[in-house]
Order: C-alpha cells, then sequence, then structure tokens
C-alpha cells in the first residue's frame, strides 16, 4: 500500500500555555470535557496496527495540543512497544512537535537514545515570541524555550525550529533572520497564520495578508541567498528544490493530493488532516477499524482529491504546476467546495516570479551533485 505518516495528538488540543492564535485549541469541543489522555489500550492498538503494514518507513509524529503532557513514561512505554511489534530491520521514525517546556536533560537523554526529531515552536526574539506564547498565568515561555532548546544541544538532540508568522513579526523577516542566525539555527519552517474568528467568519487579528507573505518570503529569500543555501535550510525552498529536482514536493502544500498522512486523536479517533480535525472529516476509530482501511477508505480518497478542485484561475496561472493551488484550509470558501484561490494566491505569485531564477540555479547544483 502507499506509504503514510501517523500524525498522533496523544493529549488531544490539551496545552499548559494558551496562545491566543492556537487553531487546535477549538478541538475541545469534540471531545469529553476534562483531561485528554491517550490510553495504553488505543497506544498499543495504534502501534501495533500500524508497524504489522511493514511500510519502507514507519513514522509517527507526535504532536497537540501539547504531547509531552503525556509524560516521558507514556513514551518509554511507546518506543518498548515499537520494539516488540515491528520486525527486525523494519525502518521506524519518531519525532515530537511541542512547545518545549518539558525538555530537560532527562527527555532530552530519551529522545537522543532513540534519535528523535524534535520541532520546537519559536517565533523569534523575546518581544514576538511572549506576544501570543504565554502560559495560562499570562507569563511568557521564551525563557524556558531557550533553556530547553540548549538542553537539547548539550545531549546532542536533532531539532528544527517552527515559526508561527503572524501579525506581530512577519514584518521584520531581516531580524527574525539574523536572530535564526545568531541562535545557530540550522532548520526553519515558517508557517503563515491564517485563521477565521467562529463567531463572525472574518480573517481574525493575529493572521497575516498575502501581501505580508509574499514580502516575508521574498525577503527571507534575499537574505538565505546572501547567507549561502547550503548553510541554512528553510522547509518552502527545500520542497521547492525537491520538485525542481526530483519532480515532487516535500511540503503537502504544493503536492498534488493531499499529504499522505492522517491523524490520530487521544481517543482513536481518526481524522483525514490536521487542520480539518471536525465531524465532517473523521474516518472512524482506530479501535473498530484497522488502520490500513481508515487511510485507504472513500472518506479519506474523497478528501484527498479535493485538492485537484482549483480555481479556473489556477488552471491559467504560470506557476499552476508548481503551486497546485496551496493548501485547502487557506481556500477561504463558505461552501467547503474548495474551487477557489489560496488566500494567499497573490504572494506565492509574487515569491515565484522573485526567487525562481536563483532557486534554479541552486536546483541544478543539486541535480549535478546527485547524479
Amino acid at each position: 500500500m502507499r506509504p503514510f505518516t501517523l500524525l498522533i495528538k496523544p493529549a488531544g488540543p490539551d496545552c499548559n500555555i494558551a496562545c491566543r492564535y492556537c487553531f487546535y485549541t477549538a478541538k475541545t469541543r469534540l471531545f469529553a470535557a476534562g483531561k485528554h489522555c491517550m490510553s495504553d489500550e488505543v497506544r498499543e492498538k495504534l502501534i501495533a496496527d500500524y508497524l504489522k503494514l511493514r511500510l519502507p518507513v514507519s513514522a509517527f509524529a507526535w504532536q497537540g495540543g501539547e504531547p509531552t503532557l503525556m509524560g516521558l513514561d507514556f513514551y518509554q512505554k511507546m518506543v518498548a512497544e515499537q520494539k516488540k511489534f515491528g520486525a527486525d530491520g523494519q525502518v521506524i521514525s519518531n519525532s515530537l512537535q511541542t512547545n518545549a517546556l518539558h525538555l530537560d536533560d532527562e527527555w532530552c537523554d530519551f529522545l537522543r537514545e532513540y534519535n528523535w526529531l524534535v520541532g520546537i515552536s519559536l517565533d523569534g526574539p523575546q518581544r514576538f515570541h511572549d506576544y501570543y506564547r504565554r502560559g495560562n498565568a499570562g507569563r511568557g515561555t521564551y525563557d524556558r524555550v531557550i533553556a530547553s532548546l540548549e538542553s537539547c544541544r548539550r545531549r546532542r538532540v536533532q531539532f528544527n525550529i517552527l515559526t508561527l508568522l503572524n501579525d506581530q513579526n512577519v514584518g521584520f523577516p531581516n531580524e527574525l533572520f539574523d536572530f535564526f542566525v545568531d541562535m545557530r539555527i540550522k532548520y526553519l519552517q515558517f508557517i503563515p497564520c491564517l485563521e477565521k474568528n467562529p463567531a463572525c467568519g472574518s480573517i481574525t487579528d493575529y493572521s497575516i495578508t498575502a501581501p505580508q507573505y509574499g514580502d516575508f518570503l521574498c525577503r527571507i529569500f534575499d537574505r538565505w541567498w546572501e547567507f549561502g543555501p547550503e548553510k541554512i535550510s528553510m522547509r518552502i525552498l527545500d520542497s521547492l528544490l525537491s520538485y525542481m529536482v526530483q519532480g515532487r514536493h516535500t511540503d503537502c502544500t504544493f503536492g498534488r493530493r493531499c499529504g499522505d498522512y492522517i491523524v490520530i486523536e487521544h481517543n482513536g479517533d481518526a481524522f483525514c488532516c490536521d487542520f480539518f480535525v471536525d465531524k465532517d472529516y473523521r474516518l472512524g476509530n482506530i479501535l473498530e477499524t484497522p488502520l490500513a482501511q481508515l487511510f485507504q477508505g472513500q472518506i479519506k480518497d474523497r478528501f484527498a482529491r479535493q485538492k485537484r478542485k482549483i480555481s479556473n484561475l489556477c488552471l491559467i496561472c504560470r506557476h499552476h504546476a508548481l503551486c497546485r493551488g496551496g493548501c485547502l484550509k487557506d481556500r477561504i470558501v463558505p461552501d467547503g467546495d474548495f474551487a477557489a484561490p489560496s488566500y494567499f494566491c497573490s504572494a506565492y505569485q509574487q515569491f515565484f516570479d522573485y526567487a525562481l531564477p536563483r532557486l534554479s540555479q541552486v536546483a541544478a547544483r543539486v541535480a549535478q551533485i546527485s547524479v
């Protein structure tokens, strides 16, 4: 069967900080009140079902909410179960996306021992990070995140940085780039914030505009180009280079179909996508239906094919083959038809026109090296 990744929410939407811009907090309404924790039964069923498929790579991506709320013991048991149900020579990968508040030396020793890749949410210098990323008592989390980042370094844990571009930091690409270079960060991903107010349907004030995003991408590309493309990795640029060299994207934003993964919630419910954890996109529950059947079922297939419902404007766009209409979540349509241009369409056009000539030079060098 076609390989796929599991994006797992072991603590559901629960989190130990209260970011105003967080889209996943609202998912609490789908589940019972109180604390949300994955049971031993769900975890073991999940691991056993997935590993018996014997995929080329069995990829577990642990996210949230905040996945470290489950405690280190949960993941130690999980690794033991991966060893139990995995076959000799089977390739297993684990990754953790976290706000990093719990990553002390004990956590980092575990992550290093089993070669986990860790994604740390950091919105830039303290004035940007602490504006939205505050604890439940209202205090900023920057100092704790930096302390955890240094713990990862001491213990030689592989990590990258995820920065949410919002109304506060999107206008400062130079400051962000200099900050991350000074921090000796090698792997970055910038995610554009776009959320609708559920009460009225309008775009939230912390979201960014397409012109802001386009300007940001062009300037951050200049800094990357001047600094040296081989010295720092950015997710969007890596995906574009992969497409130019190998004909396929590594970022599902620009893929022909929606990403080859499914979301598993704490209670075993499976959903099509991280941004579509909703009753209309529920695939079923792993305690009732085999994992492979959920992934290959009609609901998932129908959702994956939604990417093809593009606007007529996309069909005549010079960048259609590169962009494929962008992410479904960014197609702001009231009826869910998805045949609409991306909210960030003009940003991508601006960026592609600006960066592709130079990016093609890098792609040519990469292709030559890989021959």
